[in-house]
Order: structure tokens, then sequence, then C-alpha cells
């Protein structure tokens, strides 16, 4: 059985990061850093074990302003106006921090641990903080593996109606109202039917929504990778061991996205998953884990 250590909080980059660590202290060290707005929980558990019984020691956490981590301050609710402006105009959008301090929370986390380098692997946005890590940072990352994110290109399409919605939705204003928000919110990013995600949805609801919610502090993130612009160029100059994981339905980060990434990196590795959205589906884990397993070990064979 694989170690497991609790939730520990931690000062680093000048916040609290709340953590968690599966696996043992000498396996290979593998960092999982979530999306917006998503608490670390959304590694499920059965997940993080998994990747433990493959080798790894595997740390999740909250990012900052989500779950556990500092919350911050400051910042309106992006407008509509403000997107249009960013899209037609290239008017940056104003934002507290950006994917590079997000970027140092992971690196800080790492000083915290001792970890001199690491597999990163990154969802979404947490694909975007792992890229920014990956070119901020080249000596700390072993191997990247950016799944459903983008390279901030302005060129990849932008959601669908539907994903946007629900991203741009006002926040839900009592716990039965988050419940049933969360249900639908990941029915429209699964883009499929899932019964035996859907089955384990309003658990799930009430774990995220017992750790504490912080609407405020999505729209900060939000912000946080609207400001942070196209890393598109400086992607070109990569030579870290990436892997690039997709679905083909995506709603929310379009399959472009994952391609322009794979495109943009010399020597990554493309993995489109048919009939994957914006989601991590138990039914894709075993592909899933046995390409980050692949991948990972192979470039800690290759640095050995």
């Amino acid at each position: 059985m694989n170690a497991h250590q609790p939730p520990q909080t931690v000062r680093a980059n000048g916040i609290d990061i709340c953590y968690e660590i599966f696996g043992s202290d000498n396996a290979e060290p593998l960092l999982l850093i979530m999306g917006l707005g998503a608490q670390m929980i959304h590694w499920d558990d059965a997940f993080c074990e998994q990747l433990a019984a493959r080798g790894f020691r595997v740390i999740r956490f909250d990012n900052r302003d989500i779950g556990k981590s500092s919350h911050l301050t400051g910042g309106k609710r992006l407008t509509p106006l403000e997107l249009l402006k960013l899209r037609f105009f290239k008017i940056p959008v104003a934002a507290t921090y950006r994917l590079i301090d997000m970027a140092k929370d992971t690196v800080g986390l790492m000083d915290a641990l001792g970890i001199k380098s690491a597999h990163l692997v990154g969802a979404s946005m947490g694909g975007m903080i792992a890229q920014e890590v990956t070119l901020s940072f080249p000596q700390r990352v072993r191997s990247l593996t950016s799944i459903m994110s983008t390279t901030g290109s302005p060129r990849v399409p932008p959601p669908t109606r539907e994903a946007a919605a629900m991203l741009m939705a006002p926040p839900p204003r009592s716990k039965e109202e988050f419940i049933v928000r969360y249900g639908q919110t990941w029915k429209v990013l699964r883009a499929g039917h899932f019964p035996e995600e859907e089955a384990l949805d309003p658990e799930r609801a009430e774990r995220v929504f017992a750790r504490g919610l912080n609407p405020a502090g999505v729209g900060r993130q939000l912000r946080a990778v609207l400001a942070s612009g196209s890393r598109k160029e400086r992607l070109h100059a990569v030579q870290t061991p990436t892997l690039v994981i997709h679905g083909t339905v995506d709603p929310l980060v379009r399959p472009e996205g994952g391609k322009d990434t794979a495109e943009s990196i010399p020597g990554a590795k493309l993995l489109m998953i048919d009939g994957m959205g914006h989601a991590l589906p138990m039914r894709f884990w075993p592909e899933i884990i046995g390409a980050i397993d692949k991948h990972a070990h192979g470039a800690a064979a290759q640095a050995a």
C-alpha cells in the first residue's frame, strides 16, 4: 500500500498552500496542477492513488484563491465588455496577479517540500501554469504533461456558447443551488453521456462546498489567464520532454488548443482521446494514467 500524507498547509511564495501527498517519499515526484476554479480534489483520490501505484510521489494542491490555500483580494467580476475589448481590440484585461505568479507558487511549494525538480501534470489552467513553470524555471521540470490546455494563442477557437455561459454565470447563492449547478456544469464540460460520473457529482459537490468556495478568487484566476497573453512563441524553445493530452470534444478549451500546444513545443507527443470533453472521467483513466506513467518514467530514464 502506498503511503498517504493527509492535507497540510505550507508557506510558499508569500502565501499559504494546502497540499496532499500520495506515494512513497523516494518515488519520482509528480505535481498535479488543477484548473480554473477547481480545488485539488478535482484530481480524484483514486486517480492520485493509481498514479502513486505506478511509482510516483504524487502531490496535489490548491492553487491560490481556491480551496484551503490563501484567498487574495482585489479585482472585479469580469465583464463581457472586457472580453470583447480583449478579443477585438487586444486591450488587456486588468489582473491582480498573472500565471507567472501561480507558477512561482508551484516552485515555492517544491522548495518548501525540498523537491529540486519534478514531473508536472497540469489540467486546463493548470496546464498553462505548468507550461509557465517549464518556460521560466526549466531546471525544475523533469517532464511536462499538459492536459486539455492551450498556448494562449488568440487563433485557437473560443469555447462553445454553452461552455462560455457556464464560465460567466453568476455564483450560486446557496449550498443547494451550488450542488445543482455543479452537476449542470460538469454535464456540459464532459460533453457526453457519463452516468457513472453523474452519480458521484452530488457527493463531489458536497466535498467541494465543505472545503469552501471563493467566487471572487475564481474571477481573479480567470483574469490571470486572460492577462497573461500567449505563450506560443516562447514554447518553441522548450527542451523538456512534453506530452499533450486533449479530448476530441472539449467544449471549453477546444481540441485545437491541445494541437497548438503540441505543435509549438519541439518533439512534443500528442494524445487525442476520442469522446473526452473538458473533464477526466473514470472511463478514460487507464489511457490517461498509462500515458503519464510511460511519459514521465521514460523522461526519468533518459535523464538518468
